[in-house]
């Protein structure tokens, strides 16, 4: 049943946040290599958790969706923006089951078309003053001017790590970094800004600090996972192309921890080469490792210990405030995180 609620609520609030996409992108040219291009990663759909959160938060505090479509819409396209230079930086293929916009038409578009869609998130923020006026607007920019800068300094540290072939991290190291990249612009800020909005700035958003990096930490991971042993036409990118881009995610930083000397010496040479000349059987060999050393499983076990932390949270924050759907749906996001099926 909650699940259900999930869906349909998601699903309805991503189709207003896409709407409101679709009303910013400029009727002018450059269409077909600019313009025409913009909505393509957010047409393509996706879980949308982050409007979903933004607009639930907003609800259950009290706020209306007219208040909160904007942050939603810019939420959106600085995300879809992120996901494209991601895909550019990773040298990815597929992209919600289709391929990257780099690989359909070409790095050098797709990199302009996500700084376009960057500064085009930035007017439905100044839209923001005509209906929370100038202290909320402030307030709700400066969170987004927050979240990013933790986005971009998260992704420096992984895009570091993997050029200088760093191979003694611990998970602290990794769960500093998901803070960063993850966590801010995925649960925590989502949640911040929906609930300044709906409470119209009564409500102290570091509350929202420890449920999201939660949930953000138990999300990564639970992707994480899913790119090594998902069914590809359902989770919509390459199988393993994780191992292959050598990401340092739980499971391998947990594998280098507890693989035989002569086993680590392959994976640092294996990391140490371009992409480009990594061998898909090597990666392969790296995944049978993964499992044969419980790193999958260990990483499995502590995504769902993360969204039980995350629960837990739920219910001391929110406790408080009156039975909805919007309150429920937020629930149901965290016990999906819980239940979610590898």
């Amino acid at each position: 049943m909650q699940n259900t609620l999930m869906h349909e609520m998601l699903a309805d609030y991503g189709s207003e946040t896409l709407k409101g996409i679709h009303s910013y992108i400029p009727n002018k040219e450059p269409r077909k290599y600019l313009y025409d291009l913009v909505a393509d990663y957010p047409d393509r759909g996706g879980k949308g958790f982050r409007p979903g959160l933004c607009i639930a938060a907003c609800k259950a505090f009290g706020g209306r969706m007219d208040d909160v479509r904007d942050s939603a819409v810019t939420l959106e396209l600085l995300h879809n923006a992120f996901l494209i230079h991601d895909d550019v930086e990773d040298e990815s293929f597929f992209r919600r089951g289709k391929p990257t916009l780099h690989e359909s038409t070409n790095r050098a578009i797709a990199i302009n078309l996500g700084d376009a869609m960057n500064v085009l998130g930035l007017y439905p923020m100044f839209k923001n003053r005509d209906r929370l006026g100038d202290r909320l607007a402030k307030q709700v920019f400066l969170e987004v001017q927050h979240m990013v800068t933790e986005s971009v300094e998260g992704q420096a540290m992984e895009l570091g790590w993997r050029k200088d072939n760093v191979c003694t991290l611990k998970e602290s190291d990794y769960m500093r970094m998901i803070l960063k990249k993850t966590c801010w612009y995925t649960c925590m800020h989502p949640l911040r800004i929906g609930a300044i909005i709906g409470s119209r700035g009564q409500v102290d958003p570091d509350i929202f600090n420890r449920l999201g990096y939660f949930m953000g930490t138990s999300f990564q991971i639970q992707d994480d996972v899913l790119n090594l042993v998902a069914d590809e036409t359902r989770y919509g990118k390459e199988i393993g192309g994780d191992i292959m881009e050598g990401k340092r995610t739980l499971m391998l930083i947990h594998l280098m921890g507890a693989c035989s000397e002569g086993e680590h010496s392959e994976l640092v040479e294996f990391l140490s080469v371009p992409i480009t000349k990594r061998s898909p059987e090597t990666a392969s060999m790296i995944l049978e490792w993964m499992l044969r050393y419980g790193s999958i499983e260990h990483a499995k076990i502590t995504a769902k210990y993360l969204a039980g932390a995350a629960l837990k949270e739920f219910y001391t924050i929110f406790s408080r405030l009156p039975e909805s759907r919007d309150k429920t749906l937020i629930e149901s996001i965290i016990l999906y995180m819980i239940n979610r099926e590898y």
